[in-house]
């Protein structure tokens, strides 16, 4: 049960970050889209959340603290959200 239950936590894992990057290219004035997603983002994020402290749980009871410790350190690690840069045309000297 416990591989059964990692599984659905990285496949929750995946969704949920597609769902954030899907978020990021939203069109500005697409508010139904953008509320639709992130109502979505919400629960899927919900979902997760009690995934990792289902997997917290099942991990304790059958493995020890350390490889428990080593376990929840991989799902963990998650990059940091891309930030929006708008690119800037260089300045030019005038040759007055």
């Amino acid at each position: 049960m416990a591989k059964t239950i990692d599984l659905e936590l990285t496949r929750a894992e995946v969704e949920v970050l597609e769902l954030e990057a899907r978020l990021r290219v939203v069109p500005m004035n697409d508010t139904q889209l953008s509320d639709a997603l992130k109502t979505a983002l919400a629960a899927k994020k919900d979902r997760l959340v009690k995934l990792r402290t289902l997997h917290a749980a099942a991990g304790r009871a059958t493995t020890s603290d350390k490889e428990a410790d080593k376990a929840s350190a991989l799902h963990a690690q998650r990059r940091p959200p891309l930030k929006r840069t708008v690119p800037q045309r260089p300045q030019t000297k005038s040759g007055k």
